[in-house]
């Protein structure tokens, strides 16, 4: 039996239609192939650093030449650039339109070309939320830049155009529909319950236990009641703080254990599907907000998104979120850290 589910924090509704996962369809083979370690042609290993632009970050900051753990770059191929106005243009009575001003910047993960993060070490991924949150405190100093999204396309259908494993971050001018949506609905909540709806949200998936994949000290994993995908997955921080760059820097050992037991898992469940994860966080202007609770959404590319989802807006998960959090419950305790 198929149900509809609504999403607490958007309002939106998402459809659970386990059945759907019944029809014929292609199961493409996405076991890992022979990746070498370091390749000639990838601009990302280390040797090739003439390759991209200039550096704007390395860790450890002392490191020479090919001697690093992550770098941080321009996006070479970035869809918006430092210079321009932000002011808005009118184009006819109803259009407006503005110079395409932001920040476009690459994290290169690792030297090594074949090791995705679901397979680094802990200090490895710690290394990578280093420079994530010193590149977006730097950037939110830039008065222009008010929205800064930090995320991974990992596989093919997910976006990439590199195996080698990185990131992106990008800083923009505005936030998009999709976040003003979620902060008015952080902001109604707050104001009628007088408390941050994803403080109660952690709060009542304690208590109900059912779709909890873990839970640390200073984090939950959840699989989320309204799943729009199978296997979406939200890393949470118990306390509460609207922005990640707000996030004390002993917190990123904690969750460099959580964000890589939880992407191994997805890895050996799923057999290394494609998936984008989106650090949600709130604008620059807005870092101290009572209503809004920054976290970590993970998005597995096990679906293709198709016409009535995006005709109406309405997505169709094939998988019960109660059992896939079971699943992934059992892999994250096998796990010796």
């Amino acid at each position: 039996m198929s149900e509809i589910r609504q999403d607490p924090t958007t309002r939106e509704w998402v459809i659970i239609a386990p059945e759907r996962a019944k029809r014929p369809q292609h199961e493409p083979d996405n076991t890992p192939t022979d990746i070498p370690e370091w390749e000639a042609s990838c601009p990302f290993c280390p040797g090739n650093e003439n390759q991209t632009p200039d550096e704007i970050l390395r860790l450890p900051a002392s490191a020479t030449a090919s001697d690093w753990q992550v770098r941080v770059i321009p996006n070479r191929f970035g869809a918006l650039h430092s210079s321009g106005d932000t002011g808005r243009k009118t184009a006819g009575d109803l259009f407006r339109k503005m110079d395409g001003v932001g920040v476009n910047e690459v994290i290169i993960e690792t030297p090594s070309h074949n090791t995705p993060m679901a397979l680094m070490t802990y200090k490895q991924v710690e290394n990578v939320l280093i420079a994530y949150k010193e590149r977006y405190n730097s950037l939110k100093k830039i008065r222009q830049l008010k929205f800064i999204t930090i995320f991974q396309n990992h596989g093919w259908s997910s976006g990439t155009s590199l195996i080698h494993p990185h990131s992106q971050l990008v800083a923009t001018p505005v936030a998009s529909p999709y976040y003003r949506r979620k902060y008015e609905v952080a902001i109604n909540y707050y104001d009628d319950v007088g408390k941050c709806l994803y403080c109660d949200l952690i709060d009542e998936e304690l208590n109900l236990g059912e779709r909890i994949v873990a839970e640390t000290g200073g984090f939950i994993v959840i699989h989320p009641f309204a799943s729009r995908v199978p296997y979406e997955t939200w890393i949470i921080p118990k306390e509460h703080r609207a922005s990640f760059g707000l996030c004390p820097s002993a917190y990123l050992t904690e969750l460099s254990v959580v964000l890589k037991n939880t992407l191994l898992c997805l890895y050996k469940e799923l057999g290394n599907p494609d998936f984008n994860y989106m650090f949600d966080t709130s604008t620059t202007d807005d870092e101290e907000d009572p209503h809004y609770h920054w976290h970590i959404r993970i998005v597995p590319r096990l679906t293709t998104v198709a016409g009535f989802e995006m005709g109406s807006g309405i997505y169709i998960s094939t998988e019960i979120p109660e059992e896939t959090a079971k699943i992934m419950k059992k892999c994250v305790g096998s796990i010796k850290t």
